[in-house]
Formats: structure tokens, C-alpha cells, sequence
């Protein structure tokens, strides 16, 4: 059997930085276990599989690990692969049918929104070894069905992060994500994601937290419409609008890579 795969870079407009996703447009259904092993083989946050279903397109994603029930950047990766094979006719829009139901996507001003649910965290107590486990005096504590969000001073303890990935794990759901105001001029709010639950111990950048932090900085910024930086190695910009219970992600995308899987 042989089948295409792209690698996309997502949230960046420069090849081998933003958040890698390798990306299969089928014809039918893949299998899960091809699918899985597929997966864990390109060592991505996640690989994307999508194959048409009436007018629309069923989209799964896979850590190297496990299928994920939400993922942003490979959506976003998706649907630049369909809009620049000319898989979807004009206007340039798709529908993605997912285990988080139905998702769109959209080109606007030379980048691509996709819209996902909101998931906004609410405040809990924290854990007493929470501070050791971030690497930084925490200033918020919250949780939403899939993540732990952490709130730190500043972009600069966001950036400096060394967080105990033995203590993340011990965390229920995907991982921790953790934020901070960002610098006046450049970002409203700053991000950094550790899932090693996934595979993953530090994701370059999450589309997915921002359903989670859209809702948490729209409430402190008191702006509907945001500038996100992810501070990770790879770094990420994302524009996030709070949509009361949807959170629109633009970013822009890159091919990097086009290939032809071989068994």
C-alpha cells in the first residue's frame, strides 16, 4: 500500500519553526492500528488522518501514543493541505467531523482559523507540590476536562520553565499548560504545554490550549480578540478570538515535506 503524507508546520510562517504535523488525506477509513503505528513512526505531536465523508471530512488525530480527542495545529495542518491541493472548492472553507464534534476551517487574510469549542478551566485548589512541579510560584490553578492551566508572573518565568515532567504525569487528563501575561506591543499572553501522558513532553505549539486560555485572557484583557506567543524551542504565534462558546485559532502554515508512505 502506498500513501501520500505531507509534514506541514503550523502557526508559523517559517519552514522548521511552529508545531510540526504530519498530515494523510485517504480515500476511505484508515485503520487504527496502521494509523497508531503510522503515528508513533513520524514522532510528531500528532499525524492527522482525514478521508472524505458526504461533504464534509472525517479528521483523527494520534500521538505517537495514543488517538487524541482534540488537537488544533494538525487541524490547522489539515486544512492547508486540502487548500493547497485544491481539494476544496472556493470559497475556501472546510468541515472537519471529529471526536470533539464538528469543526471548521477558513482562510482570512492570508492565514487559516479554525474554530473549536470553548473549554474554559475552572479554579481548583492546587497540589502542595505544585510549585515544584512547574518550576515557578504559580499565581492561578485551574482545570478544564482535558488540561491542568497554571498562571505564572510573567512571560519571562514562562520562558524559563523547567517543570518536573515525573510530577506532570501524575496530573489526570493530557498534561499541564502553562501561561502568563505577555509583553505590552508584542502578545497579549504567552504559553508553553507539557503532555508526557502523550508522548509528548513539551508540545512547540497548542492550538488546542488556546479553547481553554481564549476564555481565561479574554476575562483578565477584557479583549475578545488576542495575539498568543508559545514560548517552546520551535516558538508559535497564534490570534485567538473568544466566540462565547467557541474559540476561533488563526495562524499561518508551511509545507516542509511531501512524501509517499511505503507500506
Amino acid at each position: 500500500m502506498r500513501t501520500n503524507i505531507v509534514v506541514v508546520d503550523a502557526f508559523t510562517a517559517e519552514p522548521y519553526r511552529g508545531n510540526p504535523a504530519a498530515v494523510c488525506v485517504l480515500d476511505e477509513p484508515g485503520d487504527d492500528e496502521w494509523m497508531q503505528l503510522v503515528a508513533r513512526e513520524m514522532r510528531h505531536s500528532e499525524t492527522a488522518f482525514l478521508h472524505p465523508e458526504d461533504d464534509a471530512w472525517r479528521l483523527r488525530w494520534f500521538t505517537p501514543t495514543v488517538e487524541v480527542e482534540l488537537c488544533g495545529h494538525a487541524t490547522l495542518a489539515s486544512a492547508h493541505v486540502l487548500f493547497e491541493e485544491g481539494r476544496v472548492p472556493p470559497p475556501d472553507s472546510v468541515r472537519f467531523l471529529t471526536l470533539s464534534g464538528e469543526l471548521t476551517a477558513r482562510r482570512l487574510d492570508g492565514a487559516i482559523v479554525i474554530d473549536l469549542p470553548a473549554e474554559p478551566a475552572e479554579a481548583a485548589p492546587w497540589p502542595d507540590d505544585l510549585a515544584a512541579m512547574v518550576g515557578a510560584e504559580p499565581r492561578w490553578f485551574g482545570q478544564n476536562r482535558f488540561d491542568v492551566i497554571v498562571e505564572v508572573s510573567d512571560a519571562a518565568t514562562v520562558a524559563r520553565l523547567e517543570p518536573d515532567l515525573a510530577r506532570v504525569r501524575t496530573l489526570e487528563g493530557r498534561g499541564l499548560i502553562v501561561t502568563g501575561a505577555g509583553v505590552r506591543g508584542e502578545a497579549d499572553y504567552v504559553c508553553r504545554g507539557f503532555f508526557p501522558n502523550l508522548g509528548i513532553d513539551e508540545d512547540p505549539v497548542t492550538g488546542a490550549a488556546q479553547c481553554a486560555l481564549g476564555p481565561f485572557w479574554a476575562a483578565r484583557t477584557g479583549r475578545d480578540v488576542m495575539v498568543a506567543h508559545q514560548l517552546s524551542e520551535r516558538g508559535g504565534v497564534l490570534r485567538v478570538a473568544h466566540r462565547r462558546d467557541r474559540v476561533e485559532v488563526g495562524g499561518a502554515a508551511v509545507t516542509v515535506l511531501r512524501g509517499e508512505l511505503l507500506a
